[in-house]
């Protein structure tokens, strides 16, 4: 071949790398991230900013795309088999969710571990390591995520009841399991009844009290068919982590990973800092207020430290009904809050 002919060729052949950004070199990766949330909660906005820094970070290289409200249409119960076989890149990761497949990890933190808010930006590097052991065993990195707001829990009821005997004889909605059995052991029925069904069941007379977020509680209208609150504790709020499967992960170049978890972890800083915030409180309490809620005394100290007590016996049986591992989360949580 003479090197007219060569040099024609090598002219064509980088002609066409240029048209074609030189192959996978500079090629966009993307990721797709599963998040069972829907994009009206204030999550969502956080995710989506994960995914705007992480093009920003990468220079375009790196590309997430955020699949809201379960849109790749995958259970919850299934996200760790379905991160382990590399069938979606990444997905919101929140513990409790994962009872049938690893059960101890449902057991790491619990509603009562902490009776002020500040508790919980102590223990949280210590539950997030925790949790970050247990993904890994089914072949998920976690990489920051979003620290969920340390929202006043409080009851919601018909009649002004602001203590645990005047609950005995009424009926309370909770969200968990481990709420029913620790409620059960104070003397209190209770049962799980899903969000999107606890206000027909209060109108009804199902339930005549509900456990809940009181900070929210606007949101699901508890106005209308509650009168009366009072304050019990701050919610033990487990952070959604953003879980990325270490098949997809491996796929990733240093620079894209290195952008994928500062992204994550700027996120991470940014709600951590947002989680705890007293005049958030204040302000929807007062707010709740002028919805009409007569907002009344707080539980008695006495009353928390009961709950608290019961709270942690039930939370014990339910680790060590997981095992090993779950003996293990609740020995280092409880060690770490009663320090």
């Amino acid at each position: 071949m003479s090197v007219v002919l060569k040099n024609k060729l090598f002219k064509i052949v980088s002609a066409a790398c240029v048209l074609s950004f030189c192959g996978s070199a500079v090629a966009e990766t993307t990721l797709r991230f599963h998040s069972g949330l829907a994009q009206s909660r204030p999550e969502a906005a956080h995710i989506d900013e994960f995914a705007r820094l992480v093009a920003e970070k990468s220079n375009g290289e790196l590309k997430v795309e955020v699949f809201h409200g379960g849109g790749l249409g995958l259970r919850e119960a299934d996200i760790l088999r379905t991160l382990q076989r590399g069938m979606v890149d990444m997905a919101l990761m929140y513990g409790e969710y994962y009872t049938r497949d690893a059960p101890a990890l449902s057991t790491v933190y619990a509603q009562g571990a902490i009776t002020e808010s500040e508790q919980h930006l102590e223990i949280l590097p210590v539950i997030t390591e925790l949790y970050n052991e247990g993904y890994k065993k089914w072949g998920i990195t976690t990489i920051g995520g979003v620290v969920a707001p340390v929202f006043d829990v409080g009851l919601h009821c018909k009649e002004p009841i602001n203590s645990l005997d005047g609950l005995k004889g009424k009926k309370v909605r909770v969200w968990s399991r481990h709420l029913v059995d620790t409620f059960e052991e104070l003397g209190i029925a209770a049962q799980v009844i899903p969000q999107n069904d606890m206000y027909m069941a209060l109108q009804t007379g199902v339930v005549d009290c509900a456990y809940y977020l009181s900070t929210v509680a606007k949101t699901v209208s508890l106005q209308e068919v509650t009168r009366y609150e009072a304050y019990l504790h701050p919610w033990a709020a487990s952070p959604w982590q953003f879980g990325i499967s270490d098949r997809s992960l491996a796929r990733l170049n240093d620079t894209q990973r290195a952008a994928l978890e500062s992204a994550a972890q700027e996120v991470w800083e940014i709600t951590r800092d947002l989680a705890v915030d007293p005049e958030r409180e204040q302000a929807a309490r007062a707010e709740r207020e002028t919805l009409g809620i007569t907002v009344l005394e707080p539980f008695s100290d006495e009353d928390v430290q009961t709950f608290v007590a019961a709270a942690w016996k039930v939370w014990q049986g339910m680790a060590e009904s997981a095992g090993e591992d779950g003996v293990h989360y609740y020995q280092t949580v409880t060690s770490h809050l009663q320090n």
